[in-house]
């Protein structure tokens, strides 16, 4: 498996390197996928989160700083802090690892990074596989939050028309064009582009090589000189997104963590129908 280089470097892991670190005491490894899977063969020394299902639909202050320590208590729980190098994986590199990579960056961790093709790719590559649990010994994880990394519903709003900013709707076609209705609206953000997060990964569940996402974005002006806010349902498939973007090196990206789900629920903001268009 080739090492593929990226401006925004650290933020991706190859088998062969995280098999080289295993049995380090700073470094702490997550499976972020279903427990039966982690159940059935995880890499030795893991502890298992799956972040799946753990979703906030309201972005005001109150709500969203109870969510967040709640998230942090989560990690330290399962041994994380600022001193521990933190690799996160899943089944390939998708949105639940992508969302935790988010999470910690998000909380201050400067050592984060996703396995990427996940456990597929560790499996492929020959690396043991155990099925032997033992419980982390729980951190205290001082959180230094970077708020410039997530988007609020009122920042998504006040960012509406500004040329300076594009709004990445990462859901799937079905979402966008308001044949699948998952809140109480159906639609889009109004002036978003629209790109699904699958189209981040190649044929083998990696990362596409700089390139193709570099010209994948630029097409729909998503650039580095302009600050970039990806949204889903409930933050996770924008998630992978933001670290698609984070790999280009993107200086500005926002995750709009409340997504669609709490734009579409709020009647008093402002939808888009993409179908209606000329």
């Amino acid at each position: 498996m080739e090492t593929r280089e990226y401006t925004g470097q650290g933020l991706l892991t190859t088998p062969q390197e995280l098999a080289n670190k295993l049995g380090q005491p700073n470094l702490r490894v997550i499976d972020t996928r279903p427990a039966e899977l982690f159940a059935q063969g995880h890499i030795p020394g893991a502890a298992h989160f799956d972040l799946f299902g753990i979703s906030l639909i309201d972005t005001s202050p109150a709500p969203l700083k109870a969510f967040l320590a709640m998230i942090a208590h989560l990690f330290e729980m399962r041994g994380v802090d600022l001193d521990k190098e933190i690799v996160l994986y899943e089944e390939n590199s998708g949105m639940r690892a992508a969302r935790g990579l988010w999470f910690l960056e998000y909380f201050g961790h400067q050592k984060v990074s996703v396995l990427d093709g996940g456990f597929l790719a560790w499996t492929q590559a020959g690396c043991p596989v155990t099925t032997v649990a033992a419980p982390p010994k729980a951190t205290e994880f001082k959180t230094a939050e970077r708020r410039e990394l997530l988007a609020t519903f009122e920042d998504v709003l006040k960012s509406l028309g500004k040329p300076g900013v594009r709004i990445v709707d990462t859901r799937g076609a079905d979402e966008y064009m308001g044949r699948l209705v998952r809140a109480a609206r159906g639609g889009a953000i109004p002036g978003a582009v629209h790109l699904e997060w699958t189209n981040n990964l190649d044929s083998t569940g990696r990362y596409k090589p700089e390139a193709e996402l570099r010209e994948m974005y630029r097409k729909l002006g998503v650039t580095p000189d302009k600050e970039a806010i990806p949204y889903c349902q409930g933050g996770y498939r924008a998630a992978h997104t933001y670290l698609a973007l984070r790999l280009l090196g993107f200086p500005n990206v926002r995750n709009y963590l409340g997504s669609w789900k709490e734009w579409g629920d709020r009647v008093d903001l402002p939808i888009e129908k993409p179908w209606e268009k000329k």
